[in-house]
């Protein structure tokens, strides 16, 4: 455990404070590890994952790094983009509404944990599975070099351009940053790599 570092950053957090502290002290009564990963309080179980507090402008979440595989009954976990395969997010706005739904956060948690106990794990789509843009598939036919250098990338790193590439609506956008990131591909970085 690491309390200073979680102390800080809801000392320092400008929005979502006391909705935060609570769902921490909800996450500790539950029996979890309070850790700090990807710059947030994470809360694991036996070195697992279970869930992780966040702020965003709208609302605060406590993400289920595992949500799909728990059951909702309540129909109130939120899957954050259509790209997400694994973790859901029970989102909040007040803090009223955190102390109503006490009961339930914490029935979801203890089922999250339960997933680990029993090393469930989340199928997750293969990276073949996702589309390929014509652009990309062109730029790849047209250029062998391209083609090896894309096929070489980490599964990651191919599913963050196929994703990239696939959110532009129009041919010539998607076109546009296929071209603009070539020169990555062929050095075998990912989208967001230095």
């Amino acid at each position: 455990m690491n309390p200073k570092v979680v102390d800080r950053f809801l000392d320092r957090a400008k929005k979502w404070k006391p909705e935060m502290t609570l769902l921490r002290e909800i996450c500790l009564d539950c029996g979890l590890t309070e850790e700090f990963k990807w710059m947030h309080p994470c809360y694991t179980f036996q070195g697992k994952n279970v869930v992780l507090i966040h702020g965003f402008k709208e609302y605060c979440a406590l993400l289920f790094h595992k949500g799909v595989l728990l059951k909702d009954t309540h129909n109130i976990l939120i899957q954050q983009t259509e790209n997400v395969q694994a973790a859901r997010q029970l989102r909040f706005t007040s803090l009223q509404e955190i102390i109503d739904l006490k009961p339930t956060i914490k029935a979801y948690i203890f089922e999250a944990i339960e997933v680990e106990k029993a090393g469930l794990e989340v199928t997750l789509k293969k990276t073949s599975e996702f589309n390929m843009p014509d652009e990309l598939k062109e730029a790849l036919d047209n250029n062998p070099d391209l083609k090896a250098a894309f096929h070489s990338l980490t599964p990651g790193r191919q599913r963050g351009y196929l994703l990239y590439f696939s959110q532009a609506k129009q041919s010539a956008t998607r076109a546009n940053r296929v071209e603009k990131y070539i020169p990555k591909i062929l050095q075998g970085k990912g989208l967001n790599d230095q």
